[in-house]
């Protein structure tokens, strides 16, 4: 399969202060043109863009936002990461458990004095495309810098609705990024499961986790006509952000049990006990 894929990455932009004798050569990073992963990356994405309709996300809403598939502590839920490998990410072919500590570790050292939790997952039992990659606005016509835009798309019913197949969509011009239906994933589902619970993080925190994985907007440069003047004041810390999630992926893997007390000390004073899942 040869893959329709745009052209060079905007991401590239993000990059935070790495060794570069011991990181990946960060300009390999979403590479979405070649490579080992690509066919099962295209695959993901193929059928993501077909099925992530405005029906399907609202359906979602309604089927997880009661919070009731399980009661389990944060260590107990990515720990469940053991068994999740990321289709659709090119970087990396281990466990996210893993990249989660990963990503936390990178913010950490980089920024000492901002405790908090640095990754996120969903748990509920979905297909993969329900729940990993890019995120993007439904309900609109997806745009340019949207992962393999031009090639995956073809068989999204919203995108034969008169509507749902204009630029803004079912939206209004700067209605808030708060108002717009995202695509299904974890990010979602994350930020949904963190207000049920009443986790006692800081607004940034929740955009972070909302809107992490929305690479055509806070990288791309894209869905400006959606945001309002405070999506556009919480954009700088979607980027700091992203630049841990994504450029501290390495094979060479952390060693989780001695992180383990860290975090179960940040879990404690954000989220602790048992939560619903």
């Amino acid at each position: 399969m040869k893959a329709a894929v745009q052209g060079p990455d905007p991401s590239l932009v993000y990059r935070p202060d790495v060794d570069p004798e011991v990181a990946k050569d960060k300009g390999n990073f979403r590479n979405y043109r070649s490579g080992p992963l690509l066919d099962r990356v295209f695959a993901t994405y193929k059928l993501m863009h077909t099925q992530q309709t405005v029906d399907f996300v609202r359906k979602k809403h309604t089927q997880f936002g009661a919070f009731s598939y399980k009661k389990m502590t944060v260590l107990e839920a990515v720990d469940m990461l053991d068994g999740l490998m990321d289709e659709s990410d090119p970087d990396v072919d281990f466990p996210n458990s893993f990249h989660a500590f990963q990503t936390a570790e990178g913010i950490r050292k980089a920024h000492p004095d901002k405790g908090g939790l640095a990754r996120h997952m969903q748990v509920a039992a979905c297909s993969q495309w329900a729940v990993v990659g890019d995120t993007f606005p439904v309900g609109c016509r997806p745009q340019a810098s949207v992962v393999f835009c031009d090639s995956t798309f073809q068989d999204n019913p919203d995108l034969q609705d008169p509507l749902y197949s204009t630029e803004l969509g079912m939206y209004q011009p700067h209605c808030g990024l708060e108002n717009v239906l995202m695509s299904w994933g974890h990010d979602e589902y994350m930020y949904q499961m963190m207000k049920f619970n009443k986790f006692s993080l800081p607004q940034e925190a929740f955009y972070i986790i909302r809107f992490h994985s929305f690479y055509p907007w806070h990288t791309g440069g894209d869905y400006r006509q959606l945001c309002s003047e405070q999506d556009l004041a919480m954009l700088p810390w979607v980027q700091e952000f992203n630049k841990f999630d994504l450029y501290t992926k390495s094979p060479e893997l952390p060693d989780v049990d001695t992180l383990r007390p860290y975090y179960q000390g940040l879990i404690d004073k954000y989220c602790p006990g048992v939560l619903s899942w």
